[in-house]
């Protein structure tokens, strides 16, 4: 398409975003880091790669003039957010960002703008939160980061407070976690259910939510732990972590797609109220189903999720339904981009 770019960080969810914008006949850029680049290079459908010797130099002035010349609109992911910063993003990147920028920072578990309170605003159901560890009473899911790389899951689960403690030294004489972080963990009860990742598009443009897939995690080395003999786990005794290191499609039962979009239109109402203008283009919402039934959301992704990558090529199961044909989430954003642009409606989707 003639007149605009979509670009993104070349990392997480990119390959989709660039797929489908090529797709819908965009010019596509990619902004990677040097060393982690070569993916970028074999594939063929970048029209320009930026490199970087790190991400955070996106908001130098001379990417900035570059991406401005290519006339961008550019499409966060999660590590945008992580390797970029939240207070840069909404103060000193002053390109076109697809979706709500001011909703990113929503992501996070602590500080005044965080997903618990989004879920709550919403009457979503969501694992119950300690305060402190002295509250523990039941078996928890305790969430920090990792001791050296900060942007992964240090998590672990304890069933009560003496054992949580326990863990805890162990996992940072082993220096996998920092003691002095506990104190800002997000400490949740343990939900045990089925786990999924329900990815949603929230449209301006047509004025409705879209259900377009899910998607499961594969997490090491607990997917690994997972495959062994119960004898074997407990003769190896081994510190399972839960670094996500890719996807697999998932489908849930047809009777829960009520509850599904249920959670999804109530979370898009809340944002809309409490981070106006509300969510733009996909989230995700990664829930558990109890043996009742319940869905219990444990995690939030006001953009677009790592888990779409599986649907590229293919489409989602649900897009179908909507369009008579399959399509990516990165596909349905630059359609969302291309319809704005021509019914003059782009104010309404960028920020």
């Amino acid at each position: 398409m003639q007149g605009y770019s979509i670009a993104v960080l070349a990392s997480h969810s990119a390959l989709d975003v660039l797929d489908g914008a090529r797709d819908e006949g965009f010019r596509t850029i990619a902004v990677a880091k040097r060393g982690r680049e070569l993916p970028y290079r074999e594939f063929s459908i970048i029209d320009r790669l930026i490199v970087l010797n790190d991400f955070v130099e996106i908001i130098n002035s001379d990417v900035i003039a570059l991406l401005r010349q290519e006339n961008v609109i550019f499409v966060p992911n999660r590590s945008f957010a992580v390797y970029v910063g939240y207070d840069n993003i909404e103060g000193r990147f002053p390109i076109p960002i697809f979706g709500n920028r001011y909703l990113l920072r929503w992501e996070e578990r602590v500080g005044p703008h965080n997903y618990y309170r989004l879920l709550d605003e919403a009457g979503i159901r969501r694992p119950r939160t300690f305060n402190s560890v002295d509250d523990v009473d039941r078996p928890v899911m305790v969430k920090l980061p990792e001791s050296v790389r900060r942007v992964e899951r240090g998590f672990f689960i304890a069933r009560d407070r003496d054992d949580l403690l326990r863990k805890a030294r162990r996992l940072s004489e082993r220096g996998l976690i920092r003691l002095e972080d506990l104190s800002n963990a997000s400490i949740e009860e343990l939900v045990l259910g089925a786990h999924f990742n329900a990815n949603y598009f929230y449209s301006r443009v047509r004025g409705r939510l879209e259900l377009h897939s899910f998607d499961r995690r594969i997490q090491s080395n607990l997917d690994g732990v997972f495959r062994l003999p119960a004898r074997d786990q407990l003769d190896i005794d081994a510190d399972v972590r839960y670094i996500e290191v890719g996807h697999e499609m998932a489908t849930i039962r047809e009777s829960l797609l009520e509850r599904t979009f249920e959670i999804g239109h109530r979370f898009a109402e809340t944002t809309q109220r409490l981070v106006p203008p509300g969510v733009i283009g996909p989230f995700t919402l990664q829930f558990m189903v109890t043996p009742e039934l319940d869905l219990v959301v444990y995690d939030v992704a006001p953009r677009i999720g790592g888990g779409t990558n599986i649907y590229m090529g293919i489409g989602s199961q649900y897009s179908k339904l909507y369009f008579g044909k399959p399509m990516s989430i990165g596909r349905r954003i630059a359609i969302e981009i291309k319809e704005a642009t021509e019914q003059g409606k782009l104010e309404e989707v960028i920020t």
